[in-house]
């Protein structure tokens, strides 16, 4: 494996102090969304015919066996095993088991610590409170102010120390404070400020005596790169929740591994189940890092899936092996879902979805649809499409909504939309029935939207800012999730519509094959 000495690997590197070493090795995982199958090159679920071709990736059981190598490999050596937040919502497995499917493979494979992503709350505390009271390893969250509700009270701690090897290993950790507007963690949850949070915890670990610590992140890599330049006492930032692959062999890398920032390494590994991070940690004797080391694990066809954990993974997905393998529509060429393109321009799934749910309500006096990004989950590959591959790309069970507003509503949620591009937030308006343009040279919520145009007829039109129109959205968006909370007191909103995958694979039969396609509607300046 590839591996890659920092520069802060020279700092104290003599060989009188060698003996006095503490080395750490820390495997890591984010944001694996339910994938508890394999995935394919789209990050959707492998089929038996791609395991056969050598071509899937992740799933728990290459993970399990991954991680059980290193054990082996590492046998008497220092070891942690972490996971940066957000192994649910993402499959039928989470959709038809809530948690317990993630809670048993996790457990199985034996890890250290988690941290709380914010989609751990699309259920509301309930479904994390069955989570933490299922799994034997604590799950934490510094910046939660718990007491208010009873569910969590006491079952997520700020922070953790661990005895590795004779050593004291604090984790600390820390959940994006807009989790409000991207999940359902309800009115009792409370947010702190993710860096004062950390500073306060860093504080505590030190008073204890222990002097090597790590933040287990899931605020993504920005604000990650904030923190470790920002909070003292830090020796490692382990982060999550925006998805970024850091290698140092992968053109597709949107850093090194790590991604030093002063003496703080900073790692993330991708998601979906497709990489397991491994950085090594040296300290001296007095407990400050002298050097770090490491890359990603790609998790392909060369990592043999654990058969214990496989067969246990068939045995759970055989109720829902029916609904997944219905062929549902055809597609004549792949439908663009990837993360980065819909959270920051026009793609053809965003299009796809957006005019799917315009066409089921056209006859409704309803002429726009917006689909936030950060909905869209996954691409389609071309040819036959399975419902299953649908629910991958629609994984949460929104319904459709409908609903009234005025122009200057719409022109204040497209800026909204847009105001979060630069972080990667699912914000982002895909839309139907309506053009825009943005820029991102103007700073945020002041003017980057313009040129907003709604269909009238064969032609395209300025919106009208005093005008009433009617939307469609998902019932996420028009409850002021993902930041949308200027549609929660929209005139005649009904939120009970049909289920948006379903909407969607019905509208793909009724023009199929489907042919995917951009055509401009969304525009950069």
């Amino acid at each position: 494996m590839t591996r890659f000495l920092s520069s802060v690997a020279m700092i104290g590197m003599t060989a009188g102090m060698a003996s006095a070493d503490y080395k750490l090795t820390i495997l890591h995982t984010n944001d694996i969304h339910s994938r508890i199958e394999s995935i394919n090159k789209y990050d959707s679920t492998c089929d038996a015919e791609g395991e056969a071709e050598g071509t899937c990736f992740g799933g728990v059981a290459r993970i399990k066996t991954a991680v059980d190598a290193k054990r082996a490999e590492l046998a008497g050596e220092n070891f942690l095993v972490l996971d940066a937040g957000d192994p649910f919502q993402g499959s039928l497995f989470y959709t038809t088991y809530k948690g317990a499917a993630e809670a048993e493979f996790m457990e199985g494979i034996g890890y250290d610590v988690m941290a709380v992503g914010n989609h751990e709350f699309d259920d509301g505390p309930a479904a994390l409170e069955k989570f933490v009271d299922t799994v034997s390893f604590p799950v934490i969250s510094g910046n939660l102010d718990l007491t208010s509700e009873p569910l969590l009270t006491g079952k997520v701690g700020n922070h953790v120390v661990l005895e590795v090897g004779g050593e004291k290993i604090g984790v600390i950790s820390a959940l994006a404070t807009d989790t409000i507007d991207t999940s359902s963690p309800g009115p009792n949850v409370v947010f702190h400020d993710e860096i004062e949070s950390l500073k306060a915890d860093v504080e505590a670990l030190q008073a204890q005596g222990v002097n090597k610590i790590i933040a287990l992140t899931h605020v993504g890599y920005n604000k990650d790169l904030e923190i470790a330049a920002a909070v003292p006492g830090l020796d490692l930032v382990v982060g999550g929740h925006s998805h970024t692959l850091l290698s140092n062999t992968s053109d597709r890398a949107a850093g090194a591994y790590p991604t030093m920032v002063g003496d703080v390494p900073v790692v993330q590994a991708y998601a979906y189940s497709k990489y397991l991070g491994e950085i090594e940690l040296t300290f001296d004797d007095e407990g400050q890092l002298i050097s770090t080391t490491g890359e990603p694990i790609l998790l392909d066809a060369s990592v043999k899936p654990d058969p214990v954990m496989a067969a246990r993974v068939a045995e759970m997905g055989a109720p829902i092996e029916e609904t997944k393998k219905r062929v549902v529509a055809a597609s004549e060429d792949v439908i663009v879902g990837d993360r980065d393109v819909c959270r920051a321009q026009e793609c053809s799934i965003g299009n796809l979805v957006a005019d799917a749910m315009l066409d089921r309500v056209k006859d409704q006096g309803i002429t726009i649809a917006i689909q936030n990004g950060g909905g869209l989950r996954a691409s389609i590959d071309a040819g036959e499409v399975t419902m299953g591959e649908v629910l991958t790309v629609l994984p949460f069970q929104n319904t459709l909504s409908t609903f009234f507003v005025s122009g200057e509503t719409v022109i204040a949620a497209l800026e909204s939309g847009v105001s979060q591009v630069e972080d990667g937030k699912g914000r982002f308006p895909q839309v139907a029935g309506l053009k825009y343009s943005f820029d991102l040279a103007v700073a945020p919520n002041e003017g980057r939207v313009s040129d907003v145009l709604v269909q009238d007829g064969d032609a395209w039109i300025a919106i009208d800012p005093a005008k009433t129109y009617g939307l469609v959205s998902n019932n996420y968006v028009r409850g002021g999730g993902d930041g949308y909370k200027m549609f929660i007191d929209a005139e005649n909103a009904y939120d009970y519509g049909p289920d948006l995958a379903d909407v969607t694979a019905e509208y793909m039969a009724k023009v199929g094959p489907y042919k995917p396609y951009t055509d401009g509607r969304i525009t950069q300046k």
